[in-house]
């Protein structure tokens, strides 16, 4: 579907309900041999397991959540199982094509001697209930996991894996400190992560106060509070055999997300593209805090429902997948340090962090020249079934295992270099802090203007001026972001062209002659001035080529509202006066051959990565007309705009 959806990897096809007959003459489009090798193991499944589907388990609060469950025919023993949870459509029946569905990850896992349990999120598909992002996670993970460890079959012993929304609920839930949960493997999980450390994105909403637009289009297909539902004495042979026609998906008409993000005021983007109303800028009786889009980065509400925060504890052995090209790999590594610092018992010692060269979800897409973006990563493979089996097989069965035995506590990819590296802490140790200096004659405007990055501190740099026009934004080409449809590709993209905007500055370094590996936090820190009651300043940290080839490694930005904390009172920018902000830590590992370059990028928008300030010092949410800002950039001895990169040594 042109509907985007946040991890394609994981998500089956949602397709409109056709009856089973039907979509078996039309064929669907499904080649033979795809049809036979579905039967073939669906068959060889159902011989090796006892099968049950649309399993109705309810909830405290009276709503039964499905669950497809399998698990090994031999009785004699008990077993621990694989759990993975989804708002996505996991019926076992590709309705369309009239067969199966590809049933290959039960079978690997009764095969290796674990249940395997499909479960839906409540308020989606046979799920009853309405949706709430933030509200019944908690809740419903509970007494989830009470209901596994109860059965006949199970060792009590419950781990789970998936990727994004496979993903994000794990951490809150798993901090309940449930005695069925021991161990989780958490793979592209930002939209998970609310407040850790110096980071307040509560799930990938927000970024130094801007809003990340991604979840504006994906709100449009998953909170849907109107949709079909079956009665609630409807039997689970009644479920089953309907399953076989109508698996409940929403067949929403395509939506051109490059305009539609355009809308204004924002709070009416899903509605002026005829998407449900829901927990975006609805505000639902189901929703715990009000409509999303009216929340401040600080809101109570983000604290009411399942985003993990660090005031919560997790005691569990724990397997980390994370990729620089993600969302929000930062709050990512800070929460992997705080659940390895915080721990108890052994529990510290039991994180694993894997964090690869990949968009988000991308892990085994890597290959031998693993493209990201535009940008050739080199081969950047991985055994991460393997590695997530033998990290199973040690946590649910207490079984030997070499392979976690040998495992360092963080394998990374040095990016340039293009080779895996391994550390037994975050940052690695050796890493140390080099500062460089942003300069200029006053024109750094544009890659051809004089903006310089320099390890000298300057004297009597001139200030760079630039005029931010909400109607006239710098667009977003490439970078750590998913899930935007047609409007923002992910990865690493030559930046030059945006380079040629008057509205971008460039400040780059001389030719690294020996090279620099930076592994490791980013920090921009600037003294800025504007003309606006409240703006924006936007970074980007990039590789430049010798042959001029400029590729985005991270991006931020803050919104100068929330620079004296996002707990703070809001403060209004006075006319020309000088402020000094440092943005949330970038990260990356990422080695600058001989000859390439370091460059940051300073501007005032990235859209629609991240939504438009319009400047006006309102709500920005519920307005439709922005008014210009003519922002500066200063950097002198008194006022020392700079950017500190984590350093590794190298032979």
């Amino acid at each position: 579907m042109a509907r985007s959806v946040k991890c394609p990897t994981l998500v089956l096809l949602l397709i409109a309900a056709l009856p089973a007959a039907q979509a078996q003459g039309r064929g669907g489009g499904m080649p033979d041999s795809v049809k036979a090798q579905r039967w073939a193991v669906e068959n060889e499944l159902q011989s090796l397991a006892v099968v049950e589907r649309k399993v109705m388990i309810r909830m405290r609060d009276g709503i039964r959540i499905p669950a497809d469950i399998y698990h090994p025919r031999d009785a004699s023993k008990k077993y621990p199982a694989i759990w993975v949870r989804t708002p996505y459509n996991f019926n076992y029946w590709d309705v369309q094509n009239g067969v199966p569905r590809d049933m290959t990850a039960a079978l690997t896992a009764i095969k290796r001697g674990y249940a395997y349990v499909d479960m839906q999120e409540r308020g989606h598909f046979f799920a009853e209930g309405n949706y709430d992002i933030l509200g019944p996670p908690l809740t419903d993970g509970v007494d989830e996991l009470d209901y596994l460890r109860s059965r006949p079959w199970s060792n009590g012993r419950i781990g789970t894996t998936g990727c994004s929304s496979t993903a994000e609920w794990q951490g809150a839930v798993v901090a309940q400190h449930n005695p069925g949960y021991a161990a989780f493997n958490v793979q592209g999980f930002g939209a998970g992560v609310g407040r850790v450390g110096p980071y307040y994105e509560q799930g990938n909403w927000y970024r130094g106060g801007a809003v990340q637009m991604l979840f504006i289009d994906w709100l449009y297909g998953e909170q849907n509070q109107v949709r079909p539902m079956f009665p609630a004495n409807t039997s689970q042979a009644d479920l089953i055999r309907v399953s076989k026609s109508f698996d409940l998906a929403e067949h929403a008409p395509p939506v051109d997300w490059a305009k539609a993000f355009w809308t204004l005021p924002e709070q009416d983007i899903i509605k002026a593209v005829d998407g449900p109303r829901g927990i975006f800028a609805d505000s639902m009786p189901v929703a715990t805090g009000g409509a999303m889009i009216k929340r401040a980065p600080n809101d109570p509400a983000w604290y009411r429902g399942g985003l993990f925060h660090d005031n919560m504890r997790i005691d569990v052995p724990g397997l980390w997948f994370m990729s620089w090209y993600d969302v929000s790999v930062g709050p990512n590594l800070e929460m992997y340090n705080i659940v390895r610092k915080t721990a108890k018992g052994d529990a510290g010692n039991h994180q694993w962090a894997i964090i690869a060269p990949v968009g988000h979800c991308s892990f085994t897409r890597a290959a031998e020249h693993t493209i990201v973006g535009e940008r050739d990563m080199g081969d950047a493979r991985l055994a991460y079934q393997e590695i997530m089996y033998s990290f199973f097989d040690k946590f649910l069965k207490g079984a030997a295992s070499p392979v976690m035995d040998t495992l360092p506590k963080v394998r990374y990819y040095v990016m340039g270099e293009n080779k895996w590296h391994t550390s037994d802490t975050w940052p690695p140790r050796g890493a140390t802090q080099m500062t460089f200096y942003l300069d200029s004659k006053g024109g750094a405007n544009t890659r051809n203007g004089n903006g310089t990055l320099s390890s000298t501190a300057p004297g009597t740099g001139q200030p760079d001026r630039f005029t931010y026009d909400p109607a006239n934004p710098v667009m977003s080409h490439g970078g750590n972001v998913c899930c935007q449809g047609n409007a923002v590709g992910a990865g690493a993209m030559d930046q030059r062209e945006n380079e040629m905007r008057p509205d971008v500055l460039v400040y780059t370094s001389e030719p690294f002659a020996n090279g620099l590996e930076t592994t490791g936090a980013i920090v921009p820190t600037l003294y800025v001035s504007s003309d606006a009651k409240d703006t924006d300043f936007t970074v980007k940290i990039l590789d430049v080529y010798p042959d001029g080839t400029a590729y985005n490694l991270d991006e931020s930005i803050q919104r100068m509202r929330y620079r004296d904390g996002y707990d703070k009172p809001l403060v209004w920018m006075e006319k020309d006066k000088v402020y000094k902000v440092s943005l949330q830590p970038l990260n990356t590992s990422n080695f600058f051959a001989p000859g390439h370059r370091l460059r940051i990028e300073v501007s005032s928008s990235n859209f629609p990565r991240f939504d438009r300030n319009l400047n006006t010092g309102g709500k920005n949410y519920d307005e439709a007309k922005g008014v210009v800002a003519h922002n500066v950039v200063h950097h002198s001895a008194q006022y020392p705009s700079s950017l500190t990169v984590t350093v590794m040594p190298r032979k």
